[in-house]
């Protein structure tokens, strides 16, 4: 697809804050939020148009604090972008959150609001701002602004970790390449170096962890919670599940889930001929062959995946090729950047940002086909009438992304010409796949132990870490002589430290991402039609409204993981 065939989004005329205006201060904003705060509501068509007033604003807000977080963890060691980023949130978003409470007020003191209260859409945003007035606490304000800036310094500890191989200094992701080498001298000397590099820094991370449980536990002690995971369920907005939904969701997961690990793990050992299966023969090929490389650079990354897109759909690859286009991709891993990946929205013009650390792994092709899809989801939802609306609960976001992983399969001939390694490649996705499900359970579990007990001491933190880890983990991996590398696993895991309670949206995704693929095998044109529906309807339904949308259910019982699990299994053993 050329350049000139693409339509490059432009953003939207501006009709409340200037076309010209940029966000450096609070002084500058205030006015804005005066205007919305003393404005005289007369008709349901003034709410209305505050509405639209409040949503522009916080779209442009929203946009600048995107590019600050995207500049600052593309390059964590730029003092400047650093700078501005810990600007907004020491100095802008302290004054905007109190503002934003009363303007929540405002809304629902108006006489006319019950008269929107029915229309869809609205009627979801009410729901959600009757719950924000519900848990802000002004005392909260400092508490936030302490969180942030101090869950930031994971990402500064983690981006600068680095190991030397064969003479090379590489980041811990590029390294966990040599986990999938034939050579098991070398897996194994890369793991112990990896894992020494992360040790070194796990006083500093454990004390780090500690200071966010306990500012966290203060902000829900504040807002009348007894713990920080009941308040996260209601600032999260989970109407419609409950923490013992959670739990039940981990009990299936051990039940019908952890014992295909025993297979998977049972099967490694034999084909792998060893006398114990150690975590260094985890990621390497059984049959002794060389790890799959799909792609040797960004490039060629960016490229593939496009046509990858635009063979499920021509307007998918557009998506992506317009994103390249603007320069809305950053994928390739290198030292100072922060670890992870994400797809950022950017609330104005409507094209989101990639970031991600890839090296040349299936693993990274299958992050851009990941994030790839909340990128869609961006596309579809651009033009809703207001930035709320666009604003999808993470059960929905993730869908997008998982499913696009999924379905995005019957075109991985773009990166393997070989059949053989194309299958391989499969097959290894959808063992990933399964083995992610109890990982999820694992740090889910662990959240609600962390939370319901922030009192615990750094013991009790690695003895429940352990027996978690353990209900959810098979018995055929020899921890033996790594005790301390186990009792500290859960640190690579960023959500812990950024996003607390983010985590369980990626297993009931995962779950309803099967089954929006096992619809698309039926019927690909369907299928994919029953996706785009689903996600185009942003946040102006609820998620169990959304998911029927796509034809699945939301459902995280027993048996339809059991269902789910089994026509997985099914599609392996076609391969």
């Amino acid at each position: 697809m050329t350049t000139a065939q693409l339509e490059i989004p432009k953003r939207p005329a501006r009709k409340f804050v200037g076309e010209d205006f940029k966000v450096a201060s609070w002084e500058g904003l205030k006015p804005f939020f005066d205007n919305l705060l003393d404005r005289k509501i007369e008709s349901v068509s003034d709410l209305k148009k505050w509405f639209h007033d409040r949503s522009e604003l916080e779209s442009v807000i929203g946009e600048d604090l995107a590019w600050r977080y995207i500049n600052m963890t593309c390059y964590t060691e730029n003092e400047s972008y650093r700078n501005s980023y810990q600007d907004f949130i020491e100095n802008i978003q302290p004054q905007i959150a109190p503002v934003s409470d009363k303007l929540n007020k405002k809304a629902a003191a108006s006489s006319f609001l019950n008269e929107l209260a029915n229309v869809e859409g609205y009627n979801l945003m009410i729901r959600n701002l009757k719950k924000d007035i519900e848990i802000f606490r002004e005392e909260n304000v400092p508490l936030f602004t302490q969180i942030s800036t101090e869950a930031q310094k994971y990402q500064q500890i983690s981006g600068a970790m680095t190991v030397e191989v064969n003479g090379k200094e590489l980041t811990l992701q590029q390294a966990s390449v040599f986990l999938m080498s034939t050579d098991r001298k070398l897996r194994e000397d890369v793991y112990h170096k990896v894992t020494k590099r992360r040790l070194q820094d796990h006083e500093t991370l454990d004390k780090l962890f500690s200071g966010l449980v306990d500012l966290r536990h203060r902000v829900s002690v504040n807002a009348g919670f007894k713990n920080f995971r009941d308040y996260m369920f209601k600032s999260l907005g989970r109407f419609d599940y409950t923490p013992q939904d959670c739990f039940n969701f981990h009990e299936a997961i051990q039940h019908e889930v952890v014992p295909i690990l025993d297979v998977f793990s049972k099967e490694r050992k034999k084909t792998l001929k060893v006398d114990s299966l150690r975590p260094w023969d985890k990621a390497v090929d059984p049959e002794g062959r060389e790890a799959l490389k799909p792609f040797t650079n960004g490039k060629e990354l960016t490229e593939k995946t496009i046509e990858v897109f635009r063979k499920l759909d021509p307007f998918l690859g557009q998506c992506l090729a317009i994103m390249k286009e603007m320069g809305h991709l950053d994928l390739e891993s290198r030292k100072g950047k922060a670890p992870g990946g994400y797809n950022y929205p950017l609330s104005e013009i409507g094209v989101p940002f990639i970031f991600m650390n890839a090296t040349s792994t299936l693993r990274d092709m299958v992050t851009i086909m990941h994030e790839g899809g909340h990128a869609i989801h961006n596309f579809l939802t651009r033009d809703l009438e207001l930035n709320d609306f666009k604003s999808t609960p993470s059960e929905v976001a993730e869908l997008a992304s998982m499913s696009m992983e999924l379905i995005s399969m019957d075109h991985w001939d773009v990166f393997f010409t070989d059949e053989a390694e194309l299958k391989r490649a499969k097959r290894e996705h959808l063992e990933d796949l399964i083995e992610t499900l109890p990982w999820v359970a694992t740090i889910d579990r662990y959240q609600h132990w962390l939370y319901e007990n922030p009192t615990h001491s750094l013991e009790q933190r690695k003895e429940n870490w352990n027996r978690i880890f353990d209900q959810f983990a098979d018995t055929i991996t020899d921890w033996s002589g790594l005790q301390e590398a186990k009792d500290y696993l859960w640190q690579k895991q960023l959500h812990l430290y950024e996003v607390p309670f983010y985590y369980i949206e990626y297993g009931m995704a995962q779950l309803g991402a099967i089954a929006v693929w096992r619809n698309f095998r039926q019927d690909p044109a369907k299928g994919l039609q029953g996706y785009q529906n689903a996600l185009k309807l942003g946040y102006m339904k609820t998620i169990p409204e959304i998911y029927k949308a796509a034809n699945i259910k939301f459902d995280f019982s027993r048996g339809y993981i059991k269902e789910l699990m089994d026509f997985v299994r099914k599609e392996l053993d076609k391969i």
